[in-house]
Parts: C-alpha cells; structure tokens; sequence
C-alpha cells in the first residue's frame, strides 16, 4: 500500500486496503500508514521495510541512501531482503500499469477466506 500512495494508484490502493482489511489489519494502521515514521503502529522491522519502500520507490530523487539499505539489512536477512526488494520493484510496475491502463476503481472485492 506504501508504494501505490507514493505513486497514486488508486486501483493497487482499493485493492490492498480491502484485503488488508479481510486479514485483519486494523483501519488505525492503514490510516497511519502515509505518516508511518511519525506513527507509533509499526514495528521497528516494518518500519525498516518502509523505509526501503520509500526509497525505492523514489529512486529517481537519489537511489537507495545507505542507511536505509543498512536499517533494512539488520531486519531482514539476504533471501528476505531480496524478496522485499523484488516484490517493490513488481507493486512500482503494478501501479504503473494499472494507471497507465486506467484500471476501473472501487469493484474489487477481496475472495472468501476458509
């Protein structure tokens, strides 16, 4: 969700708030989220995961500062680093399509879960 306000993707936004919300995710942390340094609802590993986020998906204003990599790096280890990395780099392109190809927003429901 980080990564789609940054960019403004509505549709990415629509669908990961819902499903969020149908795995239990608390409408305190989403609200928070856009102000996530300044909240005091995440972890200290989540915070370093958006941080990472943010700078990658900003990486066009600087790349990745070393310190970010660094607080993510003591989180996270190589396979886990490497999967968030990949897995920002994949929403960023998610996002980019889905505005690009002016998605339909707001019909998305999330599936049934057993």
């Amino acid at each position: 969700m980080r990564a789609s306000q940054i960019n403004g993707c509505a549709y990415c936004l629509d669908v990961h708030s819902k499903d969020a919300r149908a795995i239990g995710e608390t409408e305190q942390r989403l609200y928070g989220l856009d102000a996530w340094g300044e909240s005091p609802f995440y972890s200290e590993r989540e915070r370093a995961a958006l941080g990472l986020t943010d700078a990658v998906t900003r990486i066009t204003e600087g790349h990745v500062p070393d310190a970010v990599f660094e607080r993510a790096r003591a989180h996270f280890n190589e396979q886990e680093l490497t999967a968030l990395v990949f897995t920002l780099t994949t929403i960023n392109a998610w996002n980019r399509l889905a505005i690009a190809m002016r998605t339909e927003v707001g019909s998305y429901q999330p599936k049934a879960r057993p």
